[in-house]
């Protein structure tokens, strides 16, 4: 993408904001979000799009990934931005090559949320003709702290520049000629006028973007394709282990580090949950909660930092209480 920078609460409230850009810069009513993005996300977007006048509609998913024959049903002329996350809440990888032309095909904006762990292996949304990226910074060295405090990324194309919330900085010379760094674009309410202001996003995030910085001068380039690759090994090597003793895996799209798995016939997500804690783990997501069609599933996430001693010992567990 042209520009970025790291102004957003979190990933969630970035991907808000993208729908309100989207919205101003086509003068457009309609936001279509996949119902494979993150629940609260969506929650999100409905608050913000209550207080802007906008319509929200859904498109549904068809085996982990966004539905493409219900996207091009759906997409009108009065959509100003098709919204989807890769990878997804069910951890599957969309395919949106296959998207892109379907959204820009109606002169919608194209907006992903991406994993940035995920990139290290994963082709640019940029690339593929994102013309908002989005997402957390928590994967980049972040603590889970309980859930926050985290920071939201937001990235554009160039002809969207102007309208980014947040704080866009400059490279300049100063009275002497040394290097310095300014505020160069700025459209937040407190700093320009209100009637102008594409954005009430107040939040300076610095502490935790200055935590993902180090993360990432640290790992370097090759660091980041190594961790996201151990993510990517570990998660399918968990799949493995857990197909092995008579799991079913329902989707079969590509994931990332996040997979759904389906409990035998009448056993409780919860129950079971319950019990793996009893035994020291920390179980999957009870799908059936956000989605009602998905009951007796659960979503299981493996990163970097899990063992194969842990992911078999998880497994067997898993094998023992889900009954």
């Amino acid at each position: 993408m042209k520009v970025a920078n790291a102004s957003m609460y979190d990933g969630v409230t970035a991907l808000s904001e993208a729908g309100a850009l989207a919205a101003g810069a086509t003068r457009r009513k309609q936001l279509l979000v996949s119902r494979a993005v993150h629940p609260e996300a969506r929650e999100a977007l409905r608050t913000m799009a209550r207080g802007l006048n906008l319509d929200i509609a859904e498109i549904g998913f068809a085996n982990g990934v966004t539905d493409l024959d219900a996207l091009r049903e759906a997409i009108t002329d009065d959509t100003a931005a098709v919204l989807v996350q890769s990878p997804n809440f069910f951890g599957a990888i969309e395919d949106l090559a296959a998207i892109e032309p379907i959204v820009h095909g109606a002169k919608a904006l194209f907006v992903v949320s991406a994993n940035p762990m995920a990139l290290g292996l994963l082709e640019t949304p940029g690339k593929l003709g994102a013309d908002i990226c989005v997402g957390d910074a928590q994967p980049l060295g972040i603590s889970q702290s309980l859930g926050g405090p985290t920071c939201g990324f937001f990235a554009v194309a160039e002809p969207l520049m102007r309208r980014m919330p947040g704080r866009i900085v400059g490279q300049t010379t100063d009275i002497d000629g040394k290097r310095g760094f300014v505020l160069t674009l700025q459209a937040r309410e407190q700093h320009i006028r209100r009637e102008k202001a594409t954005s009430n996003i107040c939040s300076n995030q610095a502490l935790l973007a200055l935590c993902a910085s180090i993360y990432l001068s640290t790992m370097g380039k090759q660091g980041l394709i190594d961790a996201a690759n151990l993510n990517l090994q570990k998660a399918h090597y968990a799949a493995g282990e857990l197909a092995k003793r008579g799991f079913a895996l329902p989707f079969g799209a590509p994931f990332f580090n996040e997979f759904v798995v389906k409990l035998p016939a009448g056993v409780s997500v919860q129950a079971t949950n319950l019990k793996l804690l009893e035994a020291g783990f920390l179980g999957g997501y009870d799908l059936g909660i956000a989605y009602p069609e998905l009951s007796g599933h659960m979503l299981v996430a493996v990163t970097e930092k899990r063992t194969r001693q842990e992911i078999d010992s998880f497994a067997a567990k898993l094998e023992e209480v889900a009954v």
